[in-house]
């Protein structure tokens, strides 16, 4: 690990883990995107990447010191125990917030994701129209992905192991919410649940399933930066950009299913004007509140970036 990697003070690192974690709870937002803003997002990767080696050369020896050394153990730390205390606090406001408020609070969720399109895209390094290519792939890939019915499974405890390992994947990524693949696979609500109601077994297997992803695609999303830098980013560009359709906060719901709780939740919907929104429903579509609370989500990143490059210490 390098000097200037290391330069990150661990309550600034907890601080972003606050922020990644509030992001991951949040279906169409990842926290890897905030990982990316904040500048961290490569330290990530590379002391992730440095955990199967220290436990191997350090670890099994007996060598701890080694071992923290080798896998920026404090960085880890501070930056896990930020996204647990996230999880574990925001969990209930932010599901009852997308209940009481929703168009307000999807409207907030896609100002961020616009910021964020504007600076993953602007940390490519030289412009060229092959880029085209996986913007547009990215693009049609997670537009697809939000069209996606939500699904619903028995959340058996292998479920929860494999629902851990693919959703990781995906929050790990800037721009793919691990949230929502949690969605469309039907173990949103059962992890949200299980966090609500401490439910040790399931967490357990769920981080299980968690850690073996991270292990197995961190290593990967190194290699295609460092072999394609501009085009994994246009790639990932495409993918917050097609993320927007999940985020957009006036919707019609085409079908509807029950939850494992028994309440009526949408199965289907597709993105409408916030007029016709109001035509359909007969409520209020909010429309200038949603403008200025997408703005305050715009700067919000904004700020968050401008802390990143400062808060170096």
């Amino acid at each position: 690990m390098t000097e200037d990697l290391r330069q990150h003070h661990p309550f600034a690192v907890f601080l972003r883990g606050i922020a990644m974690g509030a992001a991951d709870i949040v279906p169409g937002v990842s926290g890897g995107t905030i990982a990316f803003i904040t500048g961290i997002y490569f330290r990530l990767l590379e002391a992730i990447n440095a955990v199967p080696g220290a436990v191997i050369h350090h670890l099994f020896r007996g060598d701890l010191k080694g071992f923290w050394f080798r896998c920026d153990g404090t960085f880890l730390i501070s930056l896990l125990i930020g996204i647990l205390a996230s999880i574990a606090t925001l969990a209930s406001i932010i599901s009852y917030g997308l209940e009481a408020y929703p168009i307000l609070i999807w409207s907030f969720f896609f100002g961020l994701i616009v910021a964020s399109v504007w600076h993953v895209g602007r940390q490519v390094r030289e412009l060229s129209p092959t880029l085209s290519m996986p913007l547009l792939a990215g693009i049609a890939f997670a537009w697809w992905v939000t069209t996606l019915p939500a699904g619903q499974v028995d959340p058996s405890g292998l479920v929860f192991l494999g629902a851990g390992a693919l959703a990781i994947c995906a929050m790990i990524l800037p721009g793919i919410s691990g949230s929502f693949i949690l969605v469309i696979i039907g173990m949103y609500s059962p992890v949200l649940d299980a966090i609500r109601n401490i439910e040790a077994g399931s967490l357990l297997l769920f981080a299980l399933g968690c850690m073996i992803g991270l292990m197995s695609i961190a290593r990967l999303i190194t290699w295609a930066f460092h072999r394609f830098h501009d085009a994994v980013l246009a790639l990932l560009t495409g993918f917050m950009i097609g993320a927007l359709n999940k985020v957009w906060p006036w919707k019609e719901t085409l079908s509807w299913r029950t939850n494992s709780s028994g309440e009526q939740v949408p199965l289907n919907e597709v993105s409408v004007t916030p007029g016709y929104y109001t035509e359909l429903t007969g409520l209020d579509s909010q429309w200038v509140m949603a403008i200025s609370v997408a703005v305050l989500g715009f700067a919000v990143v904004l700020l968050v970036e401008w802390m990143g490059r400062r808060n170096r210490v």
